[in-house]
């Protein structure tokens, strides 16, 4: 079994320590079940000064209250594993997303020695490229974690002397045949597992998946593909995309990829929740006035508008980071940390939703603006972005959940490119106080007095609650402070980045963080009216300048569910 392991030492009593560990084929799962098995594993990083990890992140030394699972005595496990390879195909390797992306990432797990021992990687694209020129545009892209950069230089050139490429057409069952002989000629002796990453438009999705599964299948070990958003435009085009991909894979082989599921803090959103009772019992409709999901860019396409026009924010943000995100957020404690048990409890959540109307949306686009003497160009003045276009660039949503949890609680979705600043956040506004003793103290404005929880996902990662506090004095005067978590400052460690994370879920098998096909479904039925309604009205959106907060009309929105945006008014805005 290959491993994935950081060694520090703490002392003389202590041995060489693991504190990070993941496995890379797990058959055997030990899932901590109650707080005095927590316990125990703490009790074993007090006495020896490290933690081993699966996967799922959780301490494999803790005891379980189910069955007893079967001792796994890894250093076997490891020297087994050995007589396998693991082929990465990066299909699209001359775009951006691979450059800039796909192999950095590929990299920093070889870095921090979380591939396998036996490992190649395949670039595979229309561009004639040889492996040297494969590997010199990619070298310029690799980067070394910050508290390692001693052997950075030894540590690329390893990793880029087992990056290969093959140019060959997407469509042609040759070119992947030819392929495949190479993959072969890397594997001999071994046991092969094979992992295809498309990353390709979505219009060439079925012709690469048909000739790879036909003619560069692994013959020995598994093989997955991992599949880049968008899935479709809506729910038609969605599920003739997965019926076209099932025709050729199982459902277990396809890896949806959506990246903000892989970010720390949506990673620590369930642990956040279920592994402390102060938040448990608050996590419903009796305490909860409202949910918050915002992101927001301070660029606008830069170039992109002709892939961005003909998708639009709804589509590119909405419908997959944040309905995600709100469907961990919301979903009923799972049976276990199991993949189907989380990915069923966020199933039941999206089903649960109402279908969304177009008198809780508000669309924008941001127009042309002028500020500190800089010109800043409307969405309709980038060239690739046709003329007239009415595709929003913002857009807010009210969202329900129609169930016993959740009734009545407005989930609020705020998307947009080229406002005023940078963020990704969930905000969550408790309810008032009853008979607040201190109102008095914030006058007619008792949102000055809410409680809110903010989960900050980008830029500076951080967790903070807003509490009520009295400033310190002689007079009864009150003040909102924060309690902070910032990531920085607890964790100074780099962060890994999310295709670091989800790349190698994939090569474990791992798919909690994956979107299953029932997901998608559910996804594009709640969009899908509203999609086809705003575009067959030519509904005009409403214009705001480049580098504002946004539209009014997002006010308005908020305002007629008695809901104040708290990105407005935050001092980490």
């Amino acid at each position: 079994m290959a491993v994935c392991f950081r060694c520090h030492r703490n002392g003389a009593s202590a041995p060489s320590s693991v504190v990070h560990y993941r496995t890379l084929a797990r058959k055997n799962k030990v899932w901590p079940a109650s707080v005095p098995s927590l316990l125990a594993g703490h009790e074993a990083i007090r006495k020896w000064g490290f933690q081993m990890k699966s996967s799922n992140g959780y301490p494999l030394n803790v005891v379980s209250s189910q069955k007893e699972e079967p001792y796994i005595d890894h250093s076997k496990a490891k020297e087994e594993q050995i007589d396998s390879t693991v082929s990465i195909t990066v299909v699209g390797a001359s775009g951006d997303l691979a450059k800039k992306k796909i192999f950095p990432a590929l990299f920093a797990l070889f870095y921090e020695d979380c591939l396998p021992k036996h490992f190649t990687v395949f670039g595979y694209s229309r561009t004639q490229l040889t492996d040297e020129e494969l590997r010199n545009m990619i070298g310029k892209t690799l980067t070394c974690r910050i508290d390692k950069r001693e052997n950075c230089g030894d540590k690329m050139e390893q990793f880029l002397q087992r990056c290969f490429y093959h140019s060959g057409q997407y469509s042609s069952e040759e070119d992947f045949l030819e392929l495949d002989r190479k993959l072969k000629d890397k594997e001999v002796g071994k046991s092969a597992n094979r992992l295809f990453y498309l990353s390709i438009p979505p219009n060439i999705f079925v012709d690469v998946v048909r000739c790879a599964s036909r003619t560069a299948s692994s013959p020995t070990g598994w093989t997955r593909v991992i599949v880049e958003k968008p899935f479709g435009r809506d729910s038609q085009s969605s599920g003739e995309l997965t019926r076209s991909l099932k025709q050729h894979l199982t459902e277990d082989q396809i890896f949806r990829i959506d990246h903000y599921l892989g970010k720390e803090l949506v990673e620590n959103l369930s642990v956040l929740r279920f592994s402390n009772l102060v938040f448990e019992p608050l996590w419903s409709r009796k305490f909860i006035r409202n949910v918050q999901l915002i992101f927001s860019e301070d660029f606008g396409t830069e170039g992109r508008g002709g892939y961005f026009d003909n998708y639009g924010i709804i589509r590119d943000i909405m419908q997959n980071h944040l309905l995600q995100i709100l469907a961990l957020f919301a979903m009923e404690t799972p049976v276990s940390l199991d993949a189907e048990d989380i990915r069923n409890e966020k199933v039941k959540v999206l089903r649960s939703m109402r279908t969304l109307q177009l008198d809780d949306v508000v669309v924008g686009q941001y127009k042309g603006h002028t500020r500190g003497g800089r010109s800043l160009p409307a969405y309709i003045d980038d060239p690739t972005v046709p003329k007239g276009s009415l595709t929003p660039t913002f857009a807010a949503a009210a969202l329900f959940i129609d169930n016993a949890r959740w009734d009545g609680v407005p989930f609020l979705m705020k998307a947009g490119k080229a406002l005023n600043t940078r963020r990704a956040e969930i905000r969550v506004q408790f309810r008032h106080v009853p008979g607040n003793l201190y109102k008095r103290n914030f006058g007619t404005d008792l949102d000055k007095a809410t409680n809110e929880l903010v989960i900050r996902v980008q830029p500076d990662e951080a967790i903070y609650l807003k509490i009520n506090n009295k400033i310190p004095g002689l007079s009864m005067r009150l003040d909102s402070s924060n309690l902070n978590l910032l990531y920085a400052s607890r964790y100074p460690r780099e962060i890994p980045d999310a295709y670091e994370r989800l790349l190698l879920d994939a090569i474990e098998g791992e798919r909690r963080l994956f979107i299953r096909s029932d997901e998608l479904d559910a996804a594009w039925a709640l969009f899908t009216p509203v999609l086809k309604e705003l575009e067959d009205k030519r509904i005009a959106p409403e214009l705001y300048p480049y580098g504002s907060r946004g539209p009014v009309g997002a006010h308005y929105l908020a305002a007629k569910y008695n809901v104040r945006w708290g990105d407005l008014s935050s001092q980490y805005s």
